[in-house]
């Protein structure tokens, strides 16, 4: 059975035409990093011993004919809606599909909102971009600096550059001379 492989790392059983369900102890394999069993006839629902699976960082289940409650209360939740797609009968976060039984499923956002018209960037991509900004700002001056007051790195420098410039020119003529 394939659920006796402990040591395994990666399985990629996707588009295989697999019918039938997940095997309930697939949990046991608790080695696992990547399970891709997308585009196949698999049924059934996810087995809840796949939260066993802590090491799992990569899932794949889409475009098959799954069903039920995707299991609570483990990494499975982590994963991208994307993982789920394609199981119509597939219910639970990360999807925005209620269970029966449910009350209120809460996605949290991934888009800020904004008061403006303009459109909603994530938060982190916004810090990012502002802390490479001052990164490079503050890198570049440094550097500067340093080219000024440092008198034997400036004139090592303007060498090195020249130097390469040198390098630089000499390929791209004989580039051009072999052409």
């Amino acid at each position: 059975m394939i659920s006796d492989l402990h040591k395994l790392i990666a399985l990629d059983l996707s588009l295989n035409a697999l019918d039938g369900e997940i095997p309930l102890h697939i949990g046991e394999m608790k080695e696992l990093l990547i399970l891709d069993l997308s585009r196949n006839n698999l049924s059934g629902g996810i087995p809840s011993s796949m939260s066993h699976m802590t090491l799992l960082n990569y899932l794949d289940v889409s475009y098959n004919n799954l069903s039920g409650r995707i299991p609570s209360g483990t990494q499975l939740q982590s994963f991208k809606p994307s993982s789920y797609i394609g199981n119509a009968r597939l219910c639970g976060l990360p999807l925005s599909i209620y269970c029966s039984g449910d009350k209120e499923l809460e996605v949290p956002p991934i888009i800020s909102e904004n008061k403006n018209d303009e459109e909603g960037i994530d938060d982190l991509q916004k810090w990012f971009y502002i802390g490479g900004a001052y990164g490079f700002s503050i890198g570049f001056w440094i550097v500067c600096i340093a080219l000024l007051v440092y008198r034997r790195g400036r004139h090592a420098f303007f060498h090195i550059m020249g130097i390469s410039e040198n390098r630089v020119y000499v390929k791209v003529m004989m580039f051009i001379s072999r052409s």
